[in-house]
């Protein structure tokens, strides 16, 4: 939030941008369950998932578990950036991350020194690192076949990470083909992220406000106007909020209301229906 906004709205942030705090985020009743499954299954390690629409908070989600995560203790999370490449540089990424160095020519001493560290941490905190992929619909088939065999030891009797997988649907669709469905049934908790009924998304439009200061930005008959136009997308409502604030803050208004609602959008308000005036009923029927 810039400091203009600021001093004209009195908000602590721009609450309908991508990096507000995590604080700020709504975490509705399935993301409070998924975080806590995921906690449970630190000390084991394994697959998780969370796909959904564009649009439809996966974003928001890995941020909330990213924070949960780093506040536990001795659980280490390394976040991988290019869910796009193939194995030699996903190796030199997995090396970065966890802080050993690599030689991606050579896997199976890469794979035995990568595993010798995991190992190290599992013994010194008996929980297993977490290893985060957002958009992972764009990783290659033979990448997370390789990070499948990377990251299980003993027959597959044993876990040595927790890989979180975040993607659109092409990464349930992956799942579902025949090179992937090893993957896909190692997934032991799945958040899918779906259409939200108006209601949920006004919760999350008014926990936004609260955390920003200004519960009372919008007025109540806008925000009712904007969850139920905003398709069960999250992302869809708050850029429609957030070109509502652009105007107000350019004509100096004080609140989104509904006229500024039909402004932005261009909707004609619907005329009011003329009601007879009774005293003309009533001289017709003396005629």
């Amino acid at each position: 939030m810039d400091d203009k906004h600021g001093a004209l709205y009195g908000l602590k942030f721009h609450p309908f941008r991508p990096d507000v705090p995590v604080s700020a985020l709504h975490v509705e009743p399935a993301l409070r369950s998924f975080l806590f499954r995921v906690e449970q299954q630190l000390p084991d390690g394994g697959f998780v998932a969370i796909s959904g629409a564009p649009g439809s908070g996966k974003s928001a989600a890995l941020r909330v578990l990213s924070e949960r995560l780093d506040a536990l203790k001795d659980v280490q999370v390394g976040v991988l950036t290019r869910p796009q490449s193939n194995n030699a540089d996903f190796y030199r990424e997995l090396g970065h991350l966890f802080g050993v160095t690599l030689s991606p020519h050579n896997r199976w001493a890469g794979s035995k020194v990568l595993r010798e560290r995991w190992l190290e941490h599992i013994d010194q905190t008996r929980t297993r690192p977490v290893l985060i992929i957002d958009e992972a619909q764009e990783m290659k088939p033979p990448v997370l076949a390789e990070l499948r065999l990377l990251s299980s030891m003993n027959l597959d009797a044993r876990a040595l990470l927790t890989v979180v997988l975040a993607g659109d649907d092409r990464l349930s669709a992956k799942f579902r083909t025949a090179e992937l469905l090893p993957v896909a049934s190692r997934i032991r908790n799945h958040l899918q992220l779906g259409h939200r009924e108006p209601e949920l998304l006004q919760k999350m439009l008014s926990h936004l406000l609260d955390e920003a200061g200004r519960p009372d930005l919008i007025t109540d008959a806008v925000q009712h106007a904007l969850c139920v136009h905003a398709a069960g997308n999250p992302r869809t409502l708050t850029t429609m909020a957030d070109n509502l604030l652009s105007h107000v803050y350019e004509h100096e208004l004080e609140v989104i209301d509904e006229q500024t609602y039909f402004d932005v959008f261009q909707i004609q308000p619907e005329p009011t229906t003329p009601q007879p005036d009774p005293r003309t009923k009533r001289k017709r029927r003396a005629a």
